[in-house]
């Protein structure tokens, strides 16, 4: 941490311009609320995507308003050239995790590259704060050297670094980047300073100012982690109850009861948070020599379950002879990693379409929130809106993802099948989305299991 001389001068945000790299779930949100108050250039790689943003389109569907995409103080760019007269400038790109799970900076450092540039044609220092979530030590370690590299400028004197995790909730509508409590932390008093009050003048939720840059990484990164174990758990539970024949929310319900019981549920968990962000850690701890056994323990029970459910799905299809008398069909309601989010990017259910189509399942798939260009570009899989044939056609369904129409559009689909099944559609409810009356007043259409 540097130490700045007493009575440094802090930066004067009331003419400040502002640059957001990374027009994602994170930053695109963050740059509208910044642009409100300041003026604000927001610049990405992606040209479609910068295309779409002029056209007034969001294409990650977090905006509560897309005209805010017309504010008269909120210019887009894939031209980092664009940045070179922002005093201040934010990093909100991707942090993914490789095949391997290990952390993949590529979209990080490229991004400290871009810094570099903007910094070396800077008459005045540079206040950089990075938002993407990555592991103690690397805003420091691996993106300074970036920076000074590139720029042939000074880190404490010609750019100062910070860092506030990110703590954007996609597809949430009530807790937004304005509403969320924000942490902070800079590199010496000075840039904390600075961050802080940038930070303040738009979070109405407050703002808490971390003793370090590292603290404020181990913050974000445990935040994911912990509540990734807890899934975890409960995921566990979900297994051992599923032999015992015993229904899980049930037992979630009375044990609920108990005031200090965290009230966790069962479920896929894949997506660019919870199913990344501990590998960033994991990684960490072992350069400086240790083994992590709990937080690796819960990532190995939450990337079984996809594979988990699609099998309870064939076990209990498959006691029936197939509808068609030739081989069985299934259908999956939800792809996307999460509900009501477009966002497709680790998703677990490409698993369970996988070790459906393993037992030579047919397998059509159905979401009307999803991209289906990036679903048939990333995984050669087709998405359609509606289900490709009659529910009557299914051996087995599988309620993946729970949009908010995915509730209705099952059960009327079910209800009107139901007098002429001859025997029941197997019906696996990762989300618990079916009520009990709902599931009772479908009758012995239906051979229902949920998580």
């Amino acid at each position: 941490m540097l130490d700045r001389k007493p009575g440094a001068k802090v930066l004067d945000l009331d003419h400040v311009k502002l640059g957001v790299i990374g027009l994602g779930y994170v930053g695109l949100p963050l740059a509208i609320a910044f642009a409100k108050k300041f003026a604000v250039v927001g610049f990405d790689t992606d040209k479609k995507k910068i295309e779409s943003l002029r056209q007034g389109i969001d294409p990650t569907g977090e905006l509560i308003d897309v005209a805010d995409l017309k504010l008269a103080s909120f210019t887009t760019t894939a031209d980092r050239s664009d940045l070179t007269k922002c005093q201040i400038i934010i990093v909100a790109v991707p942090t993914p995790v490789d095949r391997g799970n290990k952390p993949d900076l590529r979209p990080l450092l490229g991004a400290c590259e871009t810094l570099g540039h903007i910094v070396k044609a800077a008459s005045d220092p540079v206040y950089i704060c990075f938002e993407s979530t990555v592991y103690p030590g690397c805003t420091e370690e691996d993106c300074l050297p970036v920076i000074e590299r590139f720029s042939g400028k000074k880190h404490g004197t010609d750019f100062f670094l910070g860092y506030s995790p990110e703590r954007i909730n996609p597809g949430d509508r009530i807790h937004r980047f304005e509403s969320i409590l924000k942490v902070v932390s800079g590199c010496c008093p000075e840039s904390s300073a600075v961050f802080e009050a940038l930070y303040a003048s738009v979070v109405t939720a407050g703002v808490y100012v971390a003793a370090t840059i590292k603290v404020a990484e181990a913050a974000k990164v445990i935040e994911n982690t912990q509540r990734d174990l807890n899934i975890a758990l409960v995921n566990e539970l979900a297994v051992i109850f599923a032999r015992l024949g015993i229904d899980t929310r049930s037992v979630l319900e009375a044990a609920g009861t108990k005031w200090n019981f965290l009230k966790f549920q069962p479920g896929l968990v894949g997506g660019h948070c919870i199913g990344v962000d501990p590998f960033y850690l994991t990684y960490k701890a072992e350069t400086v020599g240790y083994r992590p056994r709990v937080i690796l323990a819960g990532r190995a029970v939450n990337d079984e379950m996809a594979v988990f459910v699609a099998h309870e799905g064939i076990k209990r299809a498959t006691r029936y002879p197939p509808r068609d008398g030739i081989g069985y069909r299934s259908l999956v309601v939800g792809f996307t990693f999460k509900e009501n989010v477009p966002d497709i990017r680790n998703t677990k259910v490409i698993d369970l379409v996988k070790a459906l189509e393993d037992f030579n399942f047919k397998v059509d798939v159905i979401d009307s929130v999803g991209c289906k260009i990036e679903a048939l570009e990333e995984y050669g899989l087709q998405l359609h809106n509606e289900p490709p044939r009659p529910m009557i056609d299914y051996d087995l369904v599988i309620l993946a993802v729970a949009h908010d129409h995915s509730k209705e559009l099952v059960l009327t689909r079910l209800a009107h099948c139901a007098a002429h099944v001859k025997s029941p559609v197997s019906v696996i409810d990762v989300k618990g989305l079916l009520a009990d009356g709902e599931i009772r007043d479908l009758g012995e259409s239906v051979s229902y299991w949920r998580l």
